[in-house]
């Protein structure tokens, strides 16, 4: 069922115009930016968008430049987890690694203790109602979310076409606490 999932989303977002998205990009940015939670956050950690993703480039950039501190994934593929890295400029600190995903540098990765997090930004593919979240399937951020501190707030973002009325959840599955969309 969530294999059907991905690919269903996937086949719209290859109708979607590069126009369109950062179209919505730039909607889903501002909602977030007028989030409560997100202006009171002083450590936000942004996911590195994928061109099938939401775009971040510019929310990474703008909340360095609002004073937050931010961070960004990265994957300990080994011990297929993730960590948070503290960024202090997209251009300076990032560089392609696994998958493709942008993350800090090696000599510039500095870790970011969980308690420190006061709100984390969540790629998926789909969402349902309830902010279940279906990602890759790698199982990353599940592993990550499921050991924030309670008060950390996850917000999943999300073009309207990736909200759907329910999603397969296993036991493993964490939901965001709130979805951004546009």
């Amino acid at each position: 069922m969530k294999h059907k999932i991905r690919k269903e989303i996937k086949r719209k977002f290859k109708a979607y115009s590069t126009l369109e998205k950062t179209r919505k990009s730039a909607i889903i940015r501002d909602k977030l930016f007028n989030e409560e939670e997100f202006k009171k956050a002083k450590v936000v950690m942004f996911y590195v968008s994928l061109k099938d993703e939401v775009d971040t480039y510019h929310m990474i950039d703008e909340a360095l430049k609002a004073g937050k501190r931010v961070c960004v994934p990265v994957i300990l593929k080994e011990e297929k987890r993730l960590i948070a890295g503290e960024i202090h400029n997209r251009f300076e600190d990032l560089e392609s690694q696994h998958f493709g995903i942008y993350q800090p540098r090696q000599d510039r990765a500095k870790e970011v203790p969980l308690d420190d997090i006061d709100l984390v930004v969540v790629p998926g593919v789909a969402f349902d109602k309830k902010n279940i979240r279906l990602g890759r399937g790698h199982g990353y951020y599940d592993r990550f979310l499921s050991g924030l501190p309670r008060a950390t707030k996850a917000f999943g973002l999300a073009f309207d076409f990736q909200i759907v009325e329910d999603l397969p959840q296993d036991p493993h599955d964490i939901p965001v606490w709130k979805i951004v969309s546009g």
